[in-house]
């Protein structure tokens, strides 16, 4: 456009023998070079107002061999590496020197987008080849520039819904500004079948205490769901843990929770393949925090009792009907037998004083007569804490539940009046069908880490 203004302004100077210093104005340069222009322009005309190196090619640049070269390695070899990185491992192995910002307007010229590609890019990378493919008259090339479409749209295929109520539950957790001045994490659980809401509950974090806690609810509303499908978070796939403390595996606790109950566990590390719950947490960033807002909430706790009547209302506007929809969720259990199943798992040994040390405290074992059982020393074992936060130790097919022992005794034996006789208090204590008997939850933690690494 520069180019033309110079040679409009130039050619009118000559054919209408015009004012030089206003022509010097328009183009903002002395009259010298107006004269310059003038020479150059009565010598070769419009030509010489064109940029020596227009239409010429660059040195530098990549032939079209060469850029088919970078096509078919990316593809083939990097496809599934970002622009950028793609560039370092061009110039690492391949030795082809290409800029990340010069690798990526080749791959777009050629509608290849990155992993990481944006919505926006592939949006117009799409619209780009609508266009191409509204022009084209071959059905051949209609068909190609069709399977680009579809590869950069990069779509998952749709699927209907379960047909059951409680045959698939998606579960997630969103950190989000909630309430209050911190972010909080919110984990729900969605029934694919109907949408409805079947639990949710706020933590600090995305924890194995947070999920216990969903899964709780459904057990106690519902019952047992056949399936659950979630992200691959080490809660429910496994990750080796740098800790070789057993407490800190969250995936066997919770795992090993969902096969006492017949729960089925699916992963995925694609957000659209759980779309109902990612969809379900856009509408409650949109709604929840006002809501909570108006009713004057901000601490963790309050938050959690207001989500037990907002569920039902959430449900009542947003849930599809279940008259007609068969539920697959099976008998609800005991809810003694939900606190026990949905526990966390320590490993422990008795020490020389047939006690145990947990959590900087120790403890003494109490049969179901309210007697302490004494062990040797080195006796291995699991402190049960269950749901209800109550403690057990397991340890050779029996449970015993465990007493604190104070510090300091409440009573003087030489200078406070004592009862005559102390009778011991009866514990109920769960019968040896628990589900936390010692060697199947470690025969089942050990399969886990043996099927782990033949994947790895």
């Amino acid at each position: 456009m520069n180019e033309q203004h110079k040679y409009d302004i130039i050619k009118s100077l000559v054919d209408h023998n015009g004012n030089k210093k206003a022509a010097a104005v328009k183009l903002g340069c002395t009259e010298r070079h107006v004269n310059r222009l003038i020479h150059n322009y009565k010598q070769s005309g419009k030509q010489a107002f064109q940029h020596g190196n227009t239409g010429r090619k660059p040195v530098h640049a990549f032939t079209d061999e060469q850029k088919n070269d970078i096509l078919t390695i990316y593809n083939n070899k990097y496809y599934d590496a970002t622009f950028s990185y793609a560039s370092e491992l061009f110039a690492e192995n391949e030795g082809i020197q290409i800029s990340p910002s010069a690798l990526t307007k080749l791959m777009y010229e050629n509608f290849t987008t990155s992993p990481r590609t944006t919505k926006a890019v592939r949006k117009r990378l799409c619209n780009a080849l609508r266009k191409e493919q509204a022009k084209t008259k071959s059905r051949k090339k209609h068909d190609v520039i069709q399977t680009a479409i579809v590869s950069i749209e990069d779509s998952h295929s749709r699927r209907p819904r379960c047909a059951y109520l409680g045959e698939m539950l998606q579960m997630d957790a969103s950190v989000h500004l909630w309430f209050g001045d911190y972010k909080t994490h919110l984990h729900i659980s969605i029934d694919d079948s109907t949408g409805q809401l079947v639990g949710a509950y706020f933590d600090n974090q995305e924890t194995l205490h947070g999920y216990y806690n969903v899964f709780h609810q459904i057990l106690t509303n519902y019952g047992i769901p056949a399936m659950f499908y979630t992200d691959k978070r080490t809660v429910f796939e496994y990750k080796k843990s740098k800790s070789s403390r057993v407490e800190d595996d969250t995936f066997t606790q919770f795992s090993y929770a969902c096969k006492q109950l017949g729960v089925e566990i699916k992963t995925t590390s694609i957000a659209q393949a759980k779309g109902r719950v990612e969809r379900a947490f856009q509408t409650l960033q949109q709604r929840l925090p006002i809501a909570l807002r108006l009713a004057g909430i901000t601490e963790l706790n309050e938050a959690n009792v207001f989500l037990n009547s907002y569920i039902k209302k959430y449900n009542a506007k947003f849930a599809l009907p279940i008259n007609s929809t068969k539920s697959v969720f099976e008998n609800q259990p005991d809810i003694e037998i939900i606190n026990q199943t949905l526990a966390i798992l320590t490993e422990r040994t008795v020490d020389a004083g047939h006690c145990i040390k947990f959590k900087q405290k120790y403890y003494k074992t109490m049969n179901a007569f309210g007697l302490q059982t004494h062990y040797h020393k080195g006796t291995k074992g699991l402190v049960i804490e269950t749901f209800d936060k109550r403690l057990l130790y397991s340890t050779n097919n029996t449970v015993y539940e465990l007493e604190l022992i104070p510090e300091h005794e409440k009573l003087s034996k030489e200078f406070d009046i004592r009862p005559a006789k102390e009778v011991p208090v009866k514990r109920n204590i769960p019968a040896t069908r628990h589900p936390w008997r010692n060697e199947n939850f470690l025969k089942f933690r050990n399969f886990s880490l043996t099927e782990e690494l033949l994947q790895c």
